[in-house]
């Protein structure tokens, strides 16, 4: 499809403020669709909902740098007043990509009557992604639980699709518990405030999130829990803990009103460790028990699955520069580890890594292709995974980043790959990426067979995202997405 090239405006100032007019119009019209309709926008894959001016206006602009587009708010405002006037069932539009299409496929047709046309099928629909609400139970409540939390309270829209009824933890050893795990979602000194609100309700156990009641359930372990006395069924587990990896104890988590159990780390046994958007069709009904692999796991396969269909994999070796974690010692002090007891604060701490292992799990053609290990380093978040490999064909630089950029843009696996241009990109930059990963375009490196890609990853909270979405298939749920391919 032809690039839109739009000329340079006159008056840039007077361009940047109708601009600015345009996003603050397009912001109670995306809270109205989300809200009552719960229909979630996009700019090329970037989540429009609960967004600033700014952010919108940066989405925007992300799109003019790696789309080579001159899309712009004066393109996507009026797409957008057009939407708002439908009686849309719950979806997820894309609107950028639907700004395009239309200017590449509209074929005379009206704004009005393309949209007629391509959402036909949610036009006065009343079919929900869920016949009834699924509720969620996070086991658990470190950095990922909380961050799973954000997402799904970010998430909630009408209510009608993944609910957050209740985290499970130990209690604590002072009086003002329930105050401190509050303390913890409210603010984060990686990730920054909670956008929203936190009531704490003392008599009743419970923390009322941006509206959303949530039971903190104090145990020891699973078996002390009866879900349904606090009014919880058919329960999804989420386990935060990485205590129990095998089908024995992960089991434990199926109690009276607890049906199913997600692990948010690698799995043993033959429960299969899910990188959403590789292998997520082992996702399947008759399933209870699944994990969600690591976040170093779900930064580097879908690139692999990516490499490996267009070019082939003959071997490689997967080093990650791993941002330092709970596990290791702030000082010095005994550690079971190898070098782990070493301060993470003052030290580069080479260690062992599953994910090279890991990735077969997901694509069984790697298997034994791959070595890995892992290098941690003083810095609270956001990794980097190293992707030395021998291809089984020639290639070029421009050639591998270019179908990488077309991957990150149009393939299933835009939620997965993200793509940067910047020849000046640092690890903060992307603290609260919603992408597995992110390639590093200008740090490729290719000699005939041989490739060296350098991939970002926000560690704790673009895996948190990949959980979510293994959440929502395991829960069933279905969004009709549009625009549909041309």
């Amino acid at each position: 499809m032809d690039q839109q090239q739009r000329p340079l405006p006159d008056d840039f100032f007077k361009d940047w403020k109708q601009r600015e007019a345009l996003a603050e119009g397009m912001i109670p019209l995306i809270g109205k669709l989300y809200r009552e309709h719960n229909v979630s926008t996009y700019m090329y894959g970037s989540n429009m909902v609960n967004k600033s001016v700014i952010d919108l206006m940066k989405a925007h602009r992300r799109v003019r740098q790696v789309e080579q587009n001159e899309l712009s708010e004066f393109d996507s405002a009026p797409m957008l007043d057009e939407i708002a006037k439908l009686q849309l069932g719950p979806a997820h539009l894309d609107i950028g990509k639907m700004v395009v299409k239309y200017q590449g496929l509209g074929n005379g047709r009206s704004l009005e009557q393309f949209l007629n046309d391509e959402l036909a099928n949610i036009i006065d629909s009343h079919t929900k992604p869920l016949p009834q609400p699924q509720d969620i139970v996070l086991y658990g409540f470190g950095r990922i639980g909380r961050l799973v939390a954000r997402i799904l309270i970010d998430k909630a829209g009408g209510g009608d699709v993944l609910r957050l009824r209740a985290i499970v933890i130990r209690k604590g050893k002072t009086d003002n518990d329930l105050e401190k795990r509050a303390a913890l979602l409210r603010r984060d000194s990686v990730h920054g405030s909670f956008k929203g609100t936190i009531r704490v309700l003392h008599d009743d156990n419970t923390l009322v999130v941006n509206g959303n009641p949530i039971k903190v359930i104090y145990a020891n372990s699973p078996d002390e829990i009866d879900y349904t006395e606090y009014g919880i069924h058919n329960a999804l587990i989420v386990d935060n803990t990485g205590v129990w990896k095998d089908n024995a104890g992960l089991g434990g988590h199926l109690r009276p009103g607890a049906s199913k159990v997600l692990l948010t780390a690698p799995a043993g046994d033959d429960i299969p460790n899910i990188v959403y958007g590789v292998n997520d069709d082992q996702i399947t009904p008759e399933r209870s028990i699944i994990s969600a692999a690591s976040c170093t796991t779900n930064a580097i396969v879908p690139v692999l699955k990516c490499l490996l269909d267009e070019f082939g994999v003959n071997s490689g070796h997967v080093e990650t520069v791993h941002a330092y974690t709970n596990d290791q010692n702030l000082i010095d002090n005994y550690h079971k580890g190898d070098r782990r007891g070493r301060s993470a604060a003052l030290n580069m701490v080479l260690t062992s890594t599953g994910a090279a292992k890991a990735v077969a799990k997901a694509i069984p053609e790697l298997q034994g292709k791959l070595t890995g290990n892992a290098i941690r380093v003083p810095t609270p978040n956001v990794s980097m995974a190293i992707l030395n490999l021998q291809l089984a064909r020639e290639t070029t630089v421009d050639e591998i980043n270019e179908f990488l950029r077309q991957q990150a843009l149009h393939s299933p696996l835009q939620q997965q790959i993200g793509y940067t241009v910047s020849t000046e990109a640092v690890s903060t930059d992307f603290v609260g990426s919603r992408q597995a990963c992110v390639l590093d375009s200008q740090a490729t490196i290719v000699d005939g067979k041989s490739c060296v890609l350098y991939c970002w990853y926000d560690n704790e909270f673009g895996y948190s995202c990949q959980v979510v979405r293994c959440l929502e298939k395991f829960a069933g749920v279905v969004w009709p997405s549009y625009p549909k391919e041309a």
